[in-house]
Formats: structure tokens, C-alpha cells, sequence
């Protein structure tokens, strides 16, 4: 399967006052594909707190680097708004680690993993579903990488965006009935552990 890529703009956000104008401008879309990045534990009792937000357009994403920044009130401000549609996978636990950081009540949030069941998609994880739709899948291979780094690599930066925008791409593409099952090329020697 070719390898998927983010193929518009990524903006890294780790000062206060970009933050503000990146959320101003959010504001005004209609949706946008979220998801979040934590620096990954590798002792037992040793946690860490949501590092980036990554919110994207089609056009662009921008990586809000809370773990420099702080869950700022503009941001929470975002996700509480109803009016602007949040689009995820396992929103839930992004959400939970969130509200370690400051209290945000979502709203307008569309939880894919629901959402592409009406699609008689079964599959849960953004790499499947991602290959079921568009043919394509997504290395996972930044995943375990260090989000509180001073500064993230040109991997990391693709690799974040790439999840918000594959969250906004699935939505749209399945909204406009674009999906048909008969085309799939995903099949099972695709599995997580190889994508």
C-alpha cells in the first residue's frame, strides 16, 4: 500500500500570542480534524501530559504545543464551541487527558469510531479505516517519539498533522457519499503491527 502524506501546511504553535490568532482563524472554519500527542511512558507509574493539539483544515494544521503554551482559555474556548465541529478518533481519552491540563467541556465533537460505523466500517484505528477508505496507510513509526522535545522533528511535525487532516479527509469523504465498500483495497495483511 503507498505510504499516506499530509500534503498541505503544517504551523507549529508554541508561543501564547501565535496561539491566539491560529484559534481566531480556527474559529471561523466549519470543521477540523483534532487529535492530541503525549510523550510516551516507558516505566511503570511514570505518566505524562498532553503535549500538542494538532487542529487542521484541509489546507493547513496547526500544532499547538501546550506542553509550552498551556491548554490556553482561547483553545478551551475551541473545543467548547459547538459551532465548529472537532472530528477524532478515541476523542474520549484526548479529552480526559485535556481536562488534566484545564476544564473543557467539548462540544460539536464527531467521534469517528462511531461515526464510520454507519458505513459498515467495523475497524477502530485510524491506520485501518484510513487504508479501508483511500488505499493508502499511515506509519506509526512517531508515535512513541519525544513530544516535549524543544523542538519537534520534520517526522514528527508530518506525522501530527497527518492524523488531524486523515481524521478531516475520512469525515468529508464519507459525508459525501463517496465511499463504496466493492472498492476497497485494504486487506488483512495490513494489520497495525506492519502499518
Amino acid at each position: 500500500m503507498p505510504i499516506a502524506r499530509f500534503t498541505g501546511r503544517a504551523i507549529v504553535i508554541d508561543n501564547a500570542a501565535d496561539a491566539r490568532q491560529a484559534v481566531a482563524f480556527l474559529s471561523k472554519q466549519s470543521m477540523l480534524g483534532f487529535d492530541t500527542e503525549t510523550r510516551p511512558s516507558f516505566r511503570k507509574g511514570d505518566t505524562h501530559k498532553v503535549a500538542l493539539i494538532q487542529l487542521s483544515t484541509f489546507d493547513e494544521c496547526f500544532l499547538f504545543r501546550i506542553n509550552m503554551t498551556g491548554f490556553t482559555e482561547p483553545l478551551v474556548k475551541l473545543m467548547e464551541n459547538p459551532d465548529v465541529l472537532k472530528i477524532g478518533l478515541s476523542t474520549k481519552d484526548d479529552f480526559h487527558g485535556l481536562n488534566q491540563l484545564s476544564p473543557c467541556t467539548p462540544a460539536g465533537v464527531v467521534e469517528l469510531q462511531q461515526f464510520v460505523k454507519k458505513y459498515d466500517i467495523a475497524d477502530m484505528s485510524l491506520q485501518k479505516v484510513y487504508a479501508i477508505i483511500f488505499g493508502e496507510h499511515i506509519s506509526k513509526g512517531q508515535r512513541l517519539t519525544n513530544w516535549e522535545a524543544p523542538a519537534l522533528t520534520t517526522h514528527q511535525i508530518g506525522y501530527a498533522a497527518l492524523d488531524a487532516w486523515a481524521c478531516l479527509r475520512i469525515y468529508e469523504h464519507l459525508s459525501q457519499g463517496l465511499f463504496d465498500p466493492s472498492t476497497c483495497k485494504y486487506t488483512d495483511q495490513y494489520d497495525d503491527e506492519k502499518i
